[in-house]
Formats: structure tokens, sequence, C-alpha cells
């Protein structure tokens, strides 16, 4: 199964090294997989083009999209008393953290003490030190950014229940599993513009290009607010959101082995 090929086809993102190694995995399985498993045709275009590119053959191929696994919650009771919103993900250079601090700190400049929270959800990864140094020591955003290194489930549930929207502003993704996380729970999100979260949400999601800084400071802005008939928009859009099940996920698995025999 084929998660991604970030690493061979945005090898800025990763750590020195990693894009030659992955390469060699992709062109391991390309070269002696009898069938390979996608988690999306997103996934599954940047696997054909890399074939193509390497002058590989494709072996036999299906999508079989992941189901987020969550199940709906009693409400807890809410974890800030003032409105916020949540980014969800490991901090590494493409999720686009450093970005969206930036916006906060526009954020803070523009509203003062009334400017939402931004609750940062993931461990610290790799070369994100400049995101180190915004959360460290960027005066205006203290008590305004909280950082949860270490969240249970339970604090995760509470935090998407209550919060405004899940912010996913990230340059690449091979699937995105906070995206399908936060609309199976009928929490809003605002997005990077991707083929692949296309293909996961339709046009539920508000999308905006990853380095659109006026456009998210608006979004985010208009979110915010106690009434807001953009988040409003998105909420009735949530209803008709179709989560990708495992029963689902199982059967087009199964019934590609099948064809292997």
């Amino acid at each position: 199964m084929v998660h991604d090929l970030i690493p061979v086809t945005h090898a800025e993102y990763c750590r020195p090294g990693v894009d030659a190694t992955h390469r060699h995995r992709i062109h391991t399985a390309l070269g002696h997989a009898s069938g390979l498993i996608a988690n999306s045709q997103a996934t599954l275009d940047a696997l054909v083009t890399e074939a193509q590119s390497a002058d590989l053959s494709l072996p036999p191929t299906v999508v079989a999209r992941l189901a987020s696994g969550v199940a709906a919650r009693q409400l807890a009771p809410r974890p800030l008393p003032s409105p916020y919103f949540v980014m969800l993900s490991t901090i590494e250079p493409r999720k686009n953290h450093w970005f969206i601090l930036h916006v906060w700190r526009r954020l803070v400049e523009q509203l003062g003490a009334a400017a939402p929270k931004l609750v940062v959800i993931g461990r610290r990864g790799w070369e994100c030190e400049n995101v180190i140094d915004m959360l460290e020591r960027c005066e205006p955003l203290k008590g305004v950014v909280i950082e949860e290194a270490h969240c249970s489930d339970e604090k995760l549930h509470a935090y998407l229940q209550h919060c405004q929207a899940l912010l996913f502003p990230s340059f690449v993704e091979g699937y995105g599993m906070p995206l399908a996380e936060a609309l199976a729970l009928k929490v809003p999100v605002l997005a990077s513009d991707l083929a692949v979260f296309h293909e996961i949400a339709d046009d539920i999601p508000d999308y905006l290009d990853p380095l659109d800084g006026p456009g998210w400071l608006a979004r985010i802005r208009a979110y915010a607010q106690s009434i807001s008939p953009e988040r409003d928009a998105q909420l009735g859009r949530i209803e008709r959101f179709r989560e990708p099940t495992w029963a689902e996920h199982f059967e087009r698995v199964d019934a590609f082995l099948e064809t292997l025999r």
C-alpha cells in the first residue's frame, strides 16, 4: 500500500536524503509488487507519473480510501471560553505552521485582546526552527497560541467539538486524515486548495491558496464571529459529507486481491 510520494515529489519538505530512499522504495514496489493499493486518486496519479518517469511498468492498482475511525462522542465541556481554531499535525515544513503563525500575529495586531486563539496540536518534527522561534519568542502570540504537543484523544475531541474550524493549510498531502476526521465530527474546515482535499471532501470546506495571507486572514476573521454566515453555510454543506468507511475500504481491497489470483 502506498500512502504518498511526497519525499519524491516535494523533497524540499523532507529530511535530506529521504527522497532517494523513498524513490528506491517506490521503484522496488513498482518492480516487484503483484498489485498496489493507493489511499487516494491523487497518490495513484503521482505513482503513475513516477512509473512513467522511471520507465517502469505499473502493476495492477486500486484506490481504497481510508476511514477516519473517529466515533461521535458525548459533547465535552468547552476547553476555552473564547473563540479558537485548531491545527492538527506534526509540526513540519509542508504543514505550513509558520505561515499561519504570521497570520495570527497580524490578527493580534488588528484585533488585540479580541483576537481568536489558535490551538496547535501535534509534536514538533524536523526542520521547523522558524516555527519554534515563533512559538517560543514571538511576544504578541504568547497566551494567544496554545501548543499541545501531547494531547489525549479525549482532549483532542473536546478541542474539535467546540472550535470555529480546523485549519489545514498544507502545501501537499497524500490524503489528509484530519480533514476526514473533522468533517466526520461535523467540524468546519478551512483548507488548502489541493486536489486530494477536493477528492475527499468535494466542495464542503472553504478552500484557499496556502500562500494567500489576506485570504486566510479574512476567512478566519469571518469564522471567528459569533454570527458567521460563512461558517453556517459550511455547517449546512457538512450534512452531505459521506465519510469513507473501513467496510468500503476492505470491500475494494478484497475485490482487488481476487483479481490478482
